[in-house]
Formats: C-alpha cells, structure tokens, sequence
C-alpha cells in the first residue's frame, strides 16, 4: 500500500470492486486505485446476504438499460473475468425469470405501462392473461389475477460471492490494491477531499473518493462534511423446503419455474432443491448497523399465508434456514445515488441501492469509471440518478420496487 492513490474506493464490496475493476481495465486510465473494506470476509455485507437476482421488469428506461447491461455482462463474466492460471469463474446463472402477478385492474395497469417501456428498450417480457398463466404455470391459483408480466430471457439469479470475488480477483490482477482497513476520517480542503485516515493510523492521500459503503453510506459521506440520504433497512430471506416441489411444472422454460412476486408483495424462487422467498415488511424502520436478527414473524404472519393462497404445493411447507440482510435504503425515491458532488467534485456517490445493488453493480461501476476517467458518463447516461437530484430533493420516479 502507497500513501497516496488516484483513487481511494471506501467499500470492497460489489460496487466498490466493480469499480475498482472498471477502472483498472479501462485502458485511458492509468492511475492507481486503492480499495478500503473493514471486512474482507463480507459476513455481514448486503452483497452477501441479497437474494442474488437480476430483472429488466422496470418502469423507468434507465433502470431497464442498467439491468440489460448487467444480465450480458453476467452472462460473459466467465470470460471477462478469466485470471491467469484460475478457473473461470462460474456464476451459475439460472435463467427463470421474473413472474410479477396483478389481481386488480390499477396493478395491470401499472404492468402495462411497464411493459411498454421494457419493450421499447428491447426487454423480452410479455404480458399474459389468466389463462396463459395458468398453462404456463399449472400449480398456482389463477382465479384473481387479471394480468401477469412474466421475463422470458435476461432475468434470473445467480452467485452473489461469485460476482464479488470475480470482480476482486481480476481488479487485483489488474493493479488494485486492497487493504483490510477502516476509514475513520477524510481530509477536505474547500471543495475537495485530499485523502482519508485509516483506523490503523495510516493516512493515505487522494485524487478521488469513491463512497461505496453501502448502508453506511451516511457515515462516510459525513466525514467529508456531506450527506446523502441511505439507511439500513432490514430484510429476512426464508429459504424452505416443499412435501412435493411444483418445480419441473412450468409448460414454459423447460420446466423451470420463475421469481415469482405476488399482488401482497410476497416473492419467491426456487433455490436449488429448497424455495427463498421474502417480503417488505409492514413496519420498515430504520436499523442499526449490527441489527442482523431475523424477523422471524414475518414468515408466519405475511409469507406463508401468501404463498398457501397462491398455490396448493406452498401449503405443507417448512423453514430450514433464515437470515437478515440490510438494503443500503435512499429514503428519497429507493433508487442508486451514482455521480460526483456538485460542489466536492472529486467526492463521488455510488449508494442507495435499496435492494438493486447486486444487479445494478456491473452498470454502476462502468459508470464511476466513466466519471473519474472522462468527467462525463460516456455509454449509458446516469445523469438522472446523481447526487443533484437529492439536494433538489426531486426523486426519480420508478414504479416498480419490490
């Protein structure tokens, strides 16, 4: 480790390794990056602990396109991401889809409307009625749905550690340095940051600095004398096991049945042998940042009933494990903050994923890179999600958030 960098990424995660990695492989780059993260086992990370999935099911065309990228570069990363003398690596992306149910008229028109601009952006989703869903699916109850959206390629779920330790390895491989460490303060001089301190007493200067802290985002934002508007909010995942499994049902897919999101807001997937499913909760305060206690209520009293109503094969069914994770939560709008500050303008956001971190990692990523290399985004332009929007607070509008 130096003591100064170009780049100084506070946060190893996805998104700090995406970056970290878009930067060392973009050829008109030629700085040095450092990349800080408290904790190289990401135990507690929400990249860890996520649901693992990726959609184009969206309302808005600049989320659309963030998950089109995502899903072909998903698809590629055994290549892309290759490092000498390894085994590529294998995310194991299982292509189900995303099944999203409406069972009143206001919701169908909420999915045709998305459905309109998923197709514009060359999404290949398609809109069915009772009876398409239920040839397609013959183990759900139909008889209150009144329009399914139902994602035929490009969606599914994949490895999380996977896509992160790809993208560690190969920033490494390609110039990245990484230290286990903590940033406790960053210097400012006026309307620049200069560089941070480490809990270990380093003092390391910067070109750059990339707040990529997930739900911590707030604290490494204050340090700077900024602030951005992301909290924890916690989710539990219920992985359980069926008495007889509807998966291999499906007419469509080869039998394989989708990420399925009902009308109460209940989702669910298969898991290999077993199903993880999950929901918002009633109530969604704000945790602390060492609150990774399972909501254990939420599977008897919101899921469960879900589930049984929507199927018969959901109906015997038993919980073999669970755990909680935390949304890095933009309290504005529940979208990414990607993009400089306005007036620190070498103090750039990648925060507030709200739950799309994983998915949207690859995009975000390609997109900082972009910022710190050219001063501008230059393949997709992620102008509408930046810091600016916060400070007027006008939120970017997307309809579909799960």
């Amino acid at each position: 480790m130096n003591d100064r960098y170009d780049v100084v990424i506070v946060g190893g995660a996805v998104i700090g390794s995406a970056v970290a990695y878009f930067l060392m492989a973009n050829p008109d780059f030629n700085g040095s990056v450092l990349v800080v993260e408290r904790d190289p086992t990401y135990r507690f990370a929400s990249t860890s602990l996520s649901s693992s999935s990726i959609r184009v099911q969206f309302s808005n065309p600049i989320n659309v396109k963030i998950s089109q990228f995502g899903s072909a570069f998903i698809k590629d990363f055994a290549h892309v991401m290759q490092v000498a003398g390894e085994a590529p690596p294998d995310l194991n992306f299982h292509q189900g889809g995303y099944l999203f149910l409406a069972n009143a008229e206001d919701q169908a028109q909420t999915l045709r409307e998305n459905h309109a601009v998923q197709r514009a952006c060359g999404a290949d989703v398609v809109l069915w009625d009772q009876a398409q869903l239920s040839e397609a699916f013959p183990h759900l109850n139909v008889d209150d749905i009144v329009l399914a959206s139902y994602g035929r390629s490009g969606e599914g779920w994949f490895s999380n550690t996977g896509l992160l330790n790809g993208f560690k390895a190969k920033a490494r491989e390609l110039g990245a340095d990484y230290v286990t460490d903590e940033v406790v303060a960053i210097a400012r001089e006026g309307n620049r940051v200069t560089g941070v301190s480490l809990k270990s007493g380093a003092v390391i200067a910067a070109g750059h600095i990339v707040n990529a802290s997930g739900p911590r985002a707030a604290l490494t934002a204050r340090m700077a004398g900024l602030d951005v508007p992301v909290e924890p909010r916690k989710r539990t995942l219920f992985v359980y096991d069926c008495a007889k499994t509807p998966e291999g049902s499906a007419t469509v897919n080869n039998g394989r049945l989708p990420l399925m999101i009902d009308p109460t807001g209940v989702f669910c997937r298969p898991e290999g042998r077993y199903f993880l499913s999950g929901a918002a909760p009633v109530e969604d305060p704000a945790v602390g940042w060492g609150d990774f206690e399972p909501r254990w209520e939420e599977f008897e009293d919101q899921i469960w009933p879900a589930l049984a109503t929507r199927s018969p094969a959901f109906e015997a069914i038993k919980v073999v494990n669970q755990w909680a994770g935390h949304y890095d939560f933009n309290r504005l709008d529940h979208n990414l903050i990607v993009g400089r500050h306005p007036e620190v303008r070498n103090f750039v956001f990648a925060n507030g994923y709200s739950g799309h971190g994983l998915q949207q990692g690859p995009a975000a990523g390609r997109a900082v890179s972009e910022l710190i290399t050219y001063g501008n985004f230059r393949t997709l332009d992620l102008t509408e999600v930046g810091y600016e929007r916060i400070i007027e607070n006008r939120p970017f509008l997307e309809k579909s958030v799960i």
